[in-house]
């Protein structure tokens, strides 16, 4: 399996989970779109950074060979799920207001 298929498999699984498990429905959400616009320049950021650094080196066999801010377009789908996911399960966990009518 390569890097580039993990990704997919990456966005694929998220989606599912926010969609039809967990149930928070992030994608369908502005919120979601604006932390990922927000958050997106600083993974770009950092790509560039690591792999002009070869502080991490892709092999060219395992991915599909496109490259923004040096490193592989996958790393934007890893960051994607990333983010869908830990807002999605933010969502789910968070504390719920359980106080009862006060009358």
């Amino acid at each position: 399996m390569t890097y580039s298929d993990l990704a997919i498999y990456a966005v694929l699984l998220a989606v599912l989970l926010d969609l039809y498990i967990i149930r928070s429905q992030m994608l369908t959400r502005g919120i979601y779109w604006i932390t990922w616009a927000l958050i997106l320049p600083f993974q770009l950021l950092t790509n560039s950074w690591l792999t002009t650094n070869n502080i991490v080196i892709y092999s060219p066999d395992q991915i599909i060979g496109r490259r923004l801010a040096g490193a592989p377009i996958e790393d934007l789908l890893f960051g994607f799920s990333m983010i869908l996911l830990t807002l999605s399960l933010w969502e789910r966990f968070k504390p719920r207001d359980i106080t009862s009518d006060k009358g």
